[in-house]
């Protein structure tokens, strides 16, 4: 019976997106010739500001194209007794949504009703990587806004405690291959996680065993100190790699050592798809960058939404 629920949802899944066989790169050339860079500055302002601001644009863009395709529909309020996904318990860390309704407030005052929150987050996204010190690309675009957003859809989420066949089953599910998951983990070069996210491998981990053994016993020993037990610190947490807020390598680097930080990226290791491309994007940084880029257009051509949406933050 479970293998029939997961057939079809699965189904479901896949049949609320199509690829973005309707993206172009100059989708905007004749309505909106400005937009990228009204977009590429709105969000240089904001970094220059706040250095945590790339990683979250990054992070919302993943988390919104893997509920319903890219569709903004992250970026919706909850209203009434719909609770949106924002308010769902994976996004509840994410921030800096404030740059998107910079960027949408402008972009609407040159081209009123023509450029998508959806396409938006994407090229933000995009530029956050760049500010990073990552690569850069040509965005395609002509992404549509979605009308429905549930708290309750993000439990299909990868989550931070996932293995590889859970990791493996959510992303083919979105149409994404073994390749995509070990270029997309590399997202995790930039930005901070909470203890929440790794908690479970340093302590109680399991019957036999207090910290994970695919830990590093050291690295162990250091998040046990950012995260005492019984500690009630709202913030504490570590960053996900020591050059948190620069596009690099490192990442791959530290799963090699047992110093990955979530179970799903060391799980990385337990496949041999996914181990030989943590080795190779360890000890090539443009290797990785060049799978990085390619799997970035491939996630963010989900597509799944119906109108161009005026505020970001409401339907039309």
């Amino acid at each position: 019976m479970a293998s029939i629920v997961a057939i079809l949802s699965s189904v479901l899944i896949f049949s609320a997106f199509s690829p973005g066989s309707s993206l172009s790169l100059n989708y905007y050339e004749k309505t909106c010739p400005h937009a990228e860079s009204i977009i590429t500055y709105a969000v240089k302002n904001a970094a220059s500001k706040d250095k945590t601001v790339p990683a979250a644009l990054l992070r919302m863009h993943f988390h919104d194209c893997f509920i319903r395709g890219c569709d903004a529909s992250l970026l919706l309020n909850s209203k009434g007794s719909n609770k949106a996904e924002k308010d769902g318990p994976p996004n509840l860390s994410l921030h800096a949504f404030y740059v998107i309704d910079s960027a949408k407030k402008e972009l609407e005052a040159w081209c009123p009703g023509v450029v998508s929150c959806a396409d938006t987050l994407a090229l933000a996204a995009r530029d956050a990587v760049v500010l990073s010190g990552g690569p850069s690309w040509d965005v395609p675009k002509g992404r549509k806004d979605g009308r429905t957003s549930k708290a309750s859809e993000t439990t299909t989420m990868p989550a931070p405690a996932f293995n590889i066949s859970q990791l493996q089953q959510s992303f083919s599910q979105r149409g994404l291959s073994m390749d995509d998951l070990a270029a997309l983990s590399g997202g995790h070069t930039l930005g901070f996680s909470h203890c929440s996210s790794f908690q479970n491998r340093i302590r109680n981990f399991n019957a036999t065993n207090d910290i994970d053994p695919s830990m590093h016993p050291s690295f162990a020993a250091s998040l046990r100190g950012v995260c005492p037990k019984n500690s009630k610190a709202k913030n504490a947490g570590t960053t996900m790699d020591p050059s948190s807020t620069t596009f690099d390598n490192t990442y791959y680097r530290l799963i090699l050592q047992g110093k990955g930080l979530f179970s799903s990226d060391q799980a990385l290791l337990n496949n041999p798809k996914t181990k030989d491309l943590v080795s190779k994007f360890a000890s090539s940084e443009e290797a990785f960058r060049k799978a990085f880029v390619n799997s970035m257009i491939k996630m963010s051509s989900i597509t799944g939404g119906q109108e161009i949406r005026k505020d970001c933050r409401v339907v039309n």
